[in-house]
């Protein structure tokens, strides 16, 4: 008596793909592996052998010759940064001789066209998961709900007056209280308003732009709504002299003694940064249950130095990377180079360190790791798939080395991603974006930035930016 199995129908099928489920301790590799997918989450993970044998898919995603990795963190992004790319580097003083000329004619609807262009960008390039910190723009949250990647958005504030006087060296910043509330406010409703939209995949953090640059009582009032409303506080910490120079000045403590004292090391800290910190403050906010942000390229841009994350890890906790300029397989490459430079140790920050960063590690550092970051039963269905027969990513080898891991992270540039998945959801299939219009998107962000650019040419303060010497020597 034959007897027949019914197969149990799912949405997506994705099949014959080298799997990277980054369960364990390693990156989890199953060859020939596939998964299921059902109503956005994961429901069976294992070869393409047990799979067809146990399910049908309405939809199927031949996968052979593909990488298949979770999708990529960005663990914070300020998007509006983008429409300035390139017109802002090589400088001794990142801020104030390149980027705030630019900034001064920022429009909301200039940073919303960044924001739009940025995400596409990092979209094609395999990120499915973005904390934006910036200063909150009409239909912010909506473009994030339109395009279907993951969010977690972090309205940016602080209490700094608008129109800022020149400081002499060691003088303390002025508060604009009035402002600093307001602009709080405004950051908290966002934030209680948009956590949990578009069935989850939309959360928030609360911004601060760092601690230096509002009154004790903001950053107080701050840390007691995020504990009420459940809510990760993502900020920049210890970055620079110049907020180690004000905290002391104001409070006689280190930003990180500082923060200790007023409870902030905790697990609701995203600390980015961390630049300033001595090893013995890396190694306390690490033991605090608290995460950080690596952002390689940038501070590499804009300091020259490279980050602690490897005494972050050493001391147990979980580190994130971040960008505003480049997409994730640019810093995951910058991140272990730099450390090896660093260290004068070529073992230091392996290439599948450097992806568990990128992927599960990050995950845990922005306090997602229950939904996303590893391909697993349960999880939400937020994958990538990676064409292995480019010319950066051949050959392909298995045995006695596999050479895909480091690949990934040595060779690949990100444009080796050929479909996105978020939630169950297609994104991104055979390289063509699926739910807005890319061309249009560019278009604007072009026109925006131009708009900016003829702006900052109009403003004398424009003949003090230092690249102008370069552009008059025919550098740039």
């Amino acid at each position: 008596m034959n007897l027949i199995t019914t197969k149990k129908q799912v949405d997506t099928l994705v099949i014959h793909a080298h799997l990277f489920t980054m369960q364990g301790n390693g990156v989890g590799y199953i060859a020939d592996g596939a998964l299921a997918v059902e109503g956005g989450r994961i429901v069976a993970v294992d070869s393409t052998e047990a799979l067809l044998s146990h399910f049908e898919g309405r939809k199927v995603i031949e996968s052979a010759n593909c990488a298949v990795l979770p999708g990529l963190i960005n663990a914070h992004v300020d998007t509006s940064l983008v429409l300035m790319r390139g017109a802002a580097q090589d400088v001794t003083n990142w801020l104030m001789d390149a980027t705030m000329p630019y900034f001064a004619h920022m429009t909301p609807v200039a940073s919303m066209a960044a924001t739009r262009l940025r995400v596409v960008e990092e979209l094609k390039a395999g990120t499915t998961t973005f904390c934006d910190n910036k200063i909150i723009s009409p239909l912010w949250g909506e473009f994030f709900d339109e395009i279907g990647v993951r969010a977690s958005l972090a309205p940016m504030f602080d209490a700094l007056p608008l129109e800022m006087p020149p400081l002499q060296d060691g003088e303390l910043y002025p508060f604009d209280i009035k402002a600093g509330r307001r602009a709080m406010a405004e950051a908290v409703d966002f934030a209680c308003g948009w956590n949990g939209a578009a069935e989850g995949r939309i959360t928030t953090m609360l911004g601060m732009y760092s601690p230096d640059m509002m009154p004790l009582e903001m950053l107080r009032a701050a840390k007691e709504i995020a504990q009420r409303e459940g809510l990760m506080l993502h900020f920049h910490v210890a970055q620079g002299d110049r907020e180690t120079e004000q905290i002391v000045k104001r409070y006689g403590k280190r930003p990180i003694a500082f923060l200790a004292e007023i409870g902030y090391l905790d697990e609701q800290l995203l600390a980015v940064h961390l630049t300033d910190a001595t090893d013995e403050e890396v190694i306390q906010v690490a033991k605090s249950g608290a995460g950080m942000v690596l952002c390689s390229g940038m501070i590499g841009t804009i300091d020259g130095i490279v980050p602690p994350a490897h005494v972050f890890r050493q001391a147990g906790g979980p580190v994130a990377l971040g960008s505003s300029y480049n997409n994730i397989f640019h810093e995951m490459k910058l991140t272990a180079l730099f450390n090896k430079i660093k260290y004068h140790d070529p073992t230091i920050m392996p290439a599948w360190e450097v992806l568990r960063m990128a992927t599960i590690e990050g995950a845990r550092a922005i306090g997602l790791d229950h939904k996303i970051g590893s391909l697993e039963v349960g999880k939400e269905a937020d994958l990538i798939l990676i064409d292995l027969s480019t010319p950066d990513l051949s050959p392909t080898l298995l045995n006695p080395i596999r050479n895909l891991v480091p690949n990934f992270v040595y060779a690949a540039s990100g444009h080796e991603v050929k479909s996105v998945m978020v939630a169950g959801k297609l994104l991104l299939e055979d390289y063509q974006v699926l739910t807005v219009d890319e061309s249009a998107i560019i278009a604007e962000a072009q026109l925006q930035a131009q708009q900016i650019s003829q702006c900052v040419a109009s403003d004398p303060i424009h003949k003090k930016m230092v690249l102008m010497e370069a552009m008059a020597r025919g550098q740039l």
